[in-house]
């Protein structure tokens, strides 16, 4: 892999020389721009305002407009007198539990390679302390023209960049929830936590690119002059308007997919929701069937348990006495 920035990590006094390469790669399909006319390209082509004409790259150099528009060019001479240690340079500045790091500070990608025989002990000496420590380092450098925060972790035997944002590039949530007070049923917190359940887990190495193998479908039947593919028909719409519906509609449609049987309940078949597995939370909230029994019997009137116990100390059935318990209270 080719590396796209060249440096040291300084990791107290030890400095490991490394090479950084991309961890990630982009498999989208590009489009070009053309004119719909006649289907030629469309470029865009780098012009000198001054002379009005094409310059080459080489030609190009980099510089900082002022405020009142006065142009300040910066040259990589320039940029070389930067009183800054992280220039060449990845100093980790602290270790903290991965759990520290907020993901949406996450940002691009890298692996780190030991560049050269003498890199390879001390990197593998950071490699492990992270390792054994299930620390990350948090580190700053300076890469792309910016000075950038990172933190490094270790990916199988890798020590692995990830470029952070700084705290105050990320935004507060402000206005993002909603307005209005919702309030939730426990009911429908546990149609939601069976929901999650029934869906499962997933390894993400069996998630794919559906998008993109459609588009190569369309964009190879284009090129070979051949009928498109068609497009799915969209799903009826089901026209469910109540939470609880949707939820339990959608816990069944889960367990289909799942191939697990699914029968319809009473309420599937009158046009209500359906009647999904009940989760703990919810079951434990009613009385069980036995628990009903025993209540009810403790209800049962004082005169009867006593009847029942004479008749079996004697032998006989309880069965006369409690009719005649029954008579005293309907004739009372």
């Amino acid at each position: 892999m080719r590396s796209i920035w060249n440096g040291a990590i300084a990791f107290g006094l030890l400095r490991i020389p490394i090479k950084v390469v991309n961890a990630t790669e982009n498999h989208t399909i590009p489009f070009r721009q053309i004119h719909t006319e006649d289907g030629s390209r469309i470029r865009y082509r780098k012009v000198c305002e001054l002379e009005d004409r094409e310059v080459t790259q080489e030609e190009i150099g980099k510089a900082y407009e002022d405020a009142d528009g006065t142009i300040i060019p910066i040259t990589d001479e320039d940029l070389a007198h930067l009183p800054l240690a992280t220039t060449k340079t990845i100093d980790i500045v602290a270790f903290v539990p991965a759990d520290r790091i907020d993901p949406l500070q996450l940002d691009n990608a890298y692996y780190l390679a030991a560049s050269g025989v003498r890199a390879a002990k001390p990197y593998t000496l950071l490699r492990e302390a992270l390792r054994r420590s299930r620390r990350v380092a948090i580190a700053k450098l300076v890469m792309g023209g910016r000075e950038r925060l990172c933190m490094l972790r270790v990916v199988d035997d890798a020590i692995a960049m990830h470029s952070l944002l700084w705290p105050d590039e990320i935004r507060a949530p402000q206005g993002v929830a909603p307005a209005v007070d919702v309030r939730l049923r426990d009911r429908e917190l546990d149609l939601a936590d069976t929901l999650m359940d029934t869906l499962g887990e997933v390894d993400l190495e069996d998630l794919h690119d559906e998008y993109r193998k459609a588009l190569e479908q369309v964009i190879a039947a284009k090129a070979a002059g051949e009928a498109l593919p068609e497009a799915p028909a969209p799903a009826p719409d089901s026209k469910i308007v109540d939470l609880m519906t949707a939820l339990e509609r959608s816990v069944q449609e889960a367990r289909r997919a799942r191939g697990e049987a699914v029968e319809k309940a009473p309420e599937e078949a009158e046009g209500g929701g359906l009647s999904p597995r009940k989760p703990a939370r919810t079951a434990s909230r009613k009385p069980a069937p036995t628990a009903r029994k025993a209540a009810a019997k403790k209800q049962t009137p004082e005169p009867a348990r006593s009847a029942k116990k004479t008749s079996a100390a004697t032998g006989k059935t309880a069965k006369a006495p409690a009719r005649k318990t029954a008579s005293r209270k309907r004739t009372a």
